[in-house]
């Protein structure tokens, strides 16, 4: 069974070089992971990947110590599989929001579950892979979270007001009077897409692209979820609404 997962996730590893996927994310050298997954084989395959790729990987078996070693050190990344012993990977990840409302969180779901991707979603996670997975898909999208959360403390001029809202896109906050909100780097990506195009139709497809790297109709789904979220955070300015134009996309209109 190791041989199978191994020679599986290494073919992978060669694509990803092909791709040259290790020369692309120099920048995000020594990025450190916390992994959390309880299938032994998958867990040592897929770090041995990560740590090809120069990633440092804490890799924790359950929930519970995997919120220890949250806490007891920093991290750039997490990767959550859902169904934990001790503490599944919802619950984690609730607890890790309560410490770090920036973090991006990706979470690992098997095909069947496809209404934990829309909760995981809706609790503070960025984005999911179904298992089974391709080491490449996973990469690419650890680096493209790194590269958001490296490039947002160094950016200017990217603090808007919408409405009577102020909106902090580098430093992900969005602000009313005295009322502070910390979004995720998603979100806050999402919604500088909006504010950027106040008026006009976003096209979903480009969206999807821009934001998840493909149109697919799962992520879809996810990008409604980000669609909801928006919307409430902005409900205490009548004059905003992001409207749904059916068949094409969304508006933010101000």
């Amino acid at each position: 069974m190791m041989n199978f997962y191994r020679k599986s996730l290494l073919y992978d590893k060669d694509l990803s070089s092909k791709t040259n996927i290790a020369n692309q994310h120099t920048d995000c050298m020594k990025a450190k992971l916390l992994y959390v997954e309880d299938d032994a084989s998958l867990s040592f395959v897929t770090r041995d990947n990560l740590e090809l790729q120069d990633y440092e990987v804490v890799h924790c078996a359950d929930g519970k110590v995997a919120l220890e070693q949250f806490k007891a050190q920093s991290f750039d990344l997490c990767i959550l599989d859902v169904m934990l012993p001790e503490i599944d990977g919802f619950q984690v990840a609730e607890e890790i929001r309560k410490y770090d409302k920036q973090i991006p969180i990706i979470f690992l779901t098997a095909k069947s579950l496809k209404d934990d991707k829309i909760h995981g979603l809706k609790i503070g996670g960025d984005d999911y892979i179904t298992k089974p997975f391709s080491i490449e898909e996973l990469i690419l999208k650890i680096e493209i979270f790194l590269r958001r959360s490296q490039i947002a403390p160094n950016s200017s001029g990217d603090i808007f007001m919408i409405g009577e809202y102020q909106f902090d896109h580098p430093n992900l906050q969005l602000s009313l009077g005295d009322e502070e909100r910390t979004l995720t780097q998603k979100e806050a990506d999402l919604l500088k897409m909006f504010v950027e195009n106040k008026n006009n139709v976003l096209k979903r497809s480009e969206i999807l692209i821009k934001l998840w790297g493909e149109d697919d109709y799962f992520l879809g789904r996810s990008l409604d979820v980000f669609i909801s979220r928006l919307r409430k955070y902005l409900k205490k300015d009548e004059t905003l609404k992001i409207e749904n134009i059916h068949g094409v996309g969304f508006r933010l209109k101000a």
